[in-house]
């Protein structure tokens, strides 16, 4: 039996990649645990565009939210605007809403409140999403 660094049993990855967890670990070559090349793993993502699964997966939890019910702390905190705290010097950070609501305006998705209550419209909306980065 074969073991990681940090102490938990290995498994050999014989062709099957469930998971991003199993194509980042380690290979078994001719028996022997190794990890893979960053040119190993360029030649596995060479057409995966990171750019798009964040925005799609921004989008996802923004459908999440908006439909989300009004009592939990994590809607209230999303509806919420903060007080009290004087700005900081320099550029304004650029906030989470913000950028998914560029990302929405690039996309010309119009009303996207209304339209992430429902849930087959918003699926179509992140569909869209992923194709458009896809093409721009």
């Amino acid at each position: 039996m074969a073991y990681d660094r940090h102490g938990y049993e290995k498994t050999e990855y014989v062709g099957q990649e469930n998971s991003k967890g199993d194509i980042y670990g380690s290979v078994v070559e001719q028996g022997i645990y190794r990890i893979r090349t960053k040119q190993e793993l360029w030649n596995l993502f060479e057409d995966f565009d990171v750019i798009a699964d964040i925005t799609k997966k921004r989008l996802e939890w923004i459908g999440h939210l908006v439909r989300m019910d009004h009592g939990k702390v994590v809607k209230k905190i999303f509806e919420s605007k903060a007080e009290g705290r004087r700005r900081r010097m320099g550029r304004p950070r650029s906030r989470w809403l913000e950028d998914a609501a560029k990302d929405l305006c690039e996309m010309q998705v119009k009303r996207w409140r209304q339209k992430a209550v429902d849930r087959e419209e918003w699926a179509y909306v992140i569909k869209e999403a992923k194709a458009h980065r896809a093409k721009g």
